[in-house]
């Protein structure tokens, strides 16, 4: 039997297709902490809260620009690029098709119309919806955006934030009083976020349209900031109503959430 020598028996040499993912991982980081951002940072910034080298946040950031899928603004701070405007609109839309089997199946149990949105940015978009079987329906369509102070979903989104985040948006979109019962005042509506954490889900009574309810709760996943939503008619969205649809939409949600977990 042939004898090798120990220092012949190492471990494969790092390649270079192993350099080139590390950097794809480290490039969609610094987009992710972009993305947190909500506003232009520069490169110092973006080293404290990745803790990447400089050097290496710099190339991986010139390689962005160039792609289009990072801009460069005013004294080498950097934002999200235009390029990612489309691969958004295209991820919202396979999303929000994914989702639906289980719209459906809820909008069928309820009889409403259901919704999934996400948080983009500081607005509330939706993404998918089934509508309800009923004449009277929301307004609100696919693609439509709305402020979250005001909506059911919208503070089912804001209640996955911290309070500092929330408090950062609503500073950038104010707290317009859409109808009579919309919430205006930042301190009553942390307070009701905290009610949403604890309970799980989120009511608009006529916040938003006059004469329209709304139930939605969060999907816990890292995925996205999004939450399901049962909107329809006070006639109909009852406070007793309500009693037999919240946990259907629980339901649904952990079904949701169990369903990408795998």
């Amino acid at each position: 039997m042939e004898n090798y020598s120990s220092d012949l028996i190492t471990s494969p040499p790092k390649t270079k297709t192993n350099d080139n993912v590390q950097s794809i991982l480290r490039a969609f980081e610094l987009l992710e902490h972009l993305a947190d951002a909500n506003s232009e940072v520069g490169i110092t910034q973006l080293a404290e809260s990745s803790g990447l080298p400089l050097p290496t946040i710099y190339r991986l950031i010139q390689t962005l620009v160039t792609g289009g899928y990072v801009k460069q603004g005013s004294s080498r701070r950097y934002g999200l690029g235009p390029r990612l405007i489309r691969l958004g609109e295209k991820a919202g839309i396979a999303l929000g098709s994914s989702i639906k089997p289980y719209l459906f199946k809820l909008a069928e149990l309820t009889g409403e119309t259901t919704n999934l949105a996400l948080l983009d940015a500081d607005e509330v978009v939706y993404v998918a919806q089934v509508p309800s079987r009923h004449s009277m329906r929301m307004f609100t369509e696919v693609g439509g955006r709305v402020h979250p102070h005001c909506t059911g979903v919208g503070k089912a989104l804001l209640a996955q934030l911290s309070q500092e985040e929330v408090i950062s948006i609503l500073s950038r979109t104010g707290m317009k009083a859409y109808t009579p019962t919309t919430i205006t005042d930042p301190k009553i509506l942390l307070k009701q976020l905290e009610q949403i954490r604890h309970q799980g889900y989120a009511l608009d009574e006529g916040e938003q349209e006059i004469g329209v309810n709304c139930i939605a709760a969060p999907i816990p996943w890292n995925l996205a900031k999004a939450a399901i939503s049962i909107s329809g008619p006070i006639s109909r969205l009852t406070p007793e109503t309500r009693q037999e649809i919240i946990p259907l939409l629980k339901a649904t949600v952990q079904e949701i959430s169990s369903s990408y977990s795998n």
